[in-house]
């Protein structure tokens, strides 16, 4: 008897609070990285009606003592974010050039920056660069999709990577930056077969009718970008579901760094371990680390030794060596996951510093990582924690 169910994954566009929060921390972000690569950088940023905070750590060695003011304008960076995603309608609360900013940077806690930097300290057991702080990362990878991602949330990121698209090209005057998608999928033995249910909340100027919304949804984002085959006469498509979504982003609700982790990877598919991405430099394992698990994990399903991979590893600070490695094929590996195991510990290093050099991240390249997912963008080489470079030494290895 074959076993069926469905699985839902959402995305949410560039303009959901929680995602304007994200981008303007990772944006100042590579504004430290384009002064000084070896910058350490903590950002969060809260926004909420016409204001955004942002506070954290910042240490830039090559400007010394001199003030983060003195070489970057955090002002204008935010600003220019905010404008970017597209915050500059004349009805919009939350609006690039009229927003009100708190700015709660300091530098970075010399507790531990001792932990990670490559020296001796009193107390720390080696000389080598440490992860920056205690925790547990995921990688997952499966052959669902021509990413290597889980099928749902590749959809549902498709949906709002194209609607903020057509909103940028100026081709519907209606549209506004906030926006949310989520796609139910039906699985077959493991299989995703069809899409039973498509959700999209897209704001929208007064005054647009919601037939007019929900024809556009339909006709030209769904139908366009989802695979038709899987679009049957029972798919069920909910838009706007409300009835009205004029009154959207900061103004809406409030927006945090780091609220959007899910989406973020995995859509729920595969597990995580917790730490939030965005405004952190790769010295921060929450980032850096998963984003090395999501290379080991694809770079075992597209070698052929699983259809659906998952690895996990934990970090204790100041700490260079991981204290455990776990390898789970789900019983879709063509070899033992301890074969697998041992073939990823002789091609792959995971201590912090080497995960920078592997990865080459230490360039301000983060911004490109913010929305739609921080995995599955195989176009932009940037992104390279989606290499498949190291199939061959892994099939070497097993």
């Amino acid at each position: 008897m074959s076993k069926s169910y469905i699985f839902s994954s959402e995305s949410v566009g560039e303009g959901h609070p929680d995602k304007v929060c994200d981008t303007i921390s990772d944006a100042v972000l590579d504004a430290c990285l384009k002064v000084d690569p070896k910058s350490r950088v903590a950002c969060e940023t809260f926004a909420k009606s016409n204001v955004v905070v942002v506070g954290g750590e910042i240490t830039i060695p090559k400007i010394g003592q001199k003030p983060i003011g003195e070489v970057i304008n955090i002002d204008k960076v935010i600003r220019d974010a905010v404008r970017g995603i597209g915050y500059v309608n004349d009805d919009d609360v939350f609006h690039a050039d009229r927003i009100f900013i708190n700015n709660y940077l300091t530098t970075q806690s010399p507790d531990i920056a001792q932990g990670v930097d490559a020296k001796k300290a009193k107390g720390k057991k080696t000389a080598e660069q440490g992860a920056g702080d205690q925790g547990i990362m995921f990688g997952y990878a499966s052959d669902e999709t021509p990413e290597l991602m889980p099928a749902p949330i590749m959809f549902a990121h498709r949906l709002g990577r194209e609607l903020t698209r057509i909103r940028k090209n100026g081709k519907i005057s209606w549209l506004r930056p906030d926006a949310k998608s989520q796609v139910s999928v039906e699985y077959v033995d493991g299989k995703p077969t069809r899409i039973t249910n498509v959700v999209i909340s897209t704001q929208h100027a007064a005054g647009v009718e919601h037939k007019e919304i929900e024809s556009f949804c339909i006709e030209q984002v769904i139908q366009k970008v989802l695979p038709k085959s899987m679009l049957t006469a029972k798919t069920e498509y909910l838009i706007n579901p409300t009835g009205n979504f004029v009154v959207g982003g900061p103004q809406g609700d409030s927006g945090l760094t780091g609220r959007k982790i899910i989406v973020d990877t995995y859509g729920g598919m595969g597990r995580h371990g917790g730490g939030a991405f965005s405004g952190k430099d790769p010295s921060k394992v929450d980032r850096s680390a998963a984003y090395m698990g999501r290379w080991v994990a694809k770079n075992i399903v597209a070698a052929g030794l699983a259809k659906r991979c998952e690895v996990q590893f934990a970090y204790a600070i100041g700490h260079p060596k991981p204290v455990s490695v776990y390898v789970d094929s789900f019983g879709t590996g063509t070899v033992s996951d301890e074969k697998i195991l041992k073939a990823v510990l002789n091609v792959f290093s995971f201590k912090p510093a080497e995960i920078v050099s592997q990865l080459n991240l230490l360039r301000p390249i983060y911004s490109k990582t913010t929305n739609y997912g921080h995995f599955g963008k195989i176009k932009d080489r940037d992104i390279t924690w989606e290499m498949t470079d190291k199939i061959g030494q892994l099939k070497e290895s097993i």
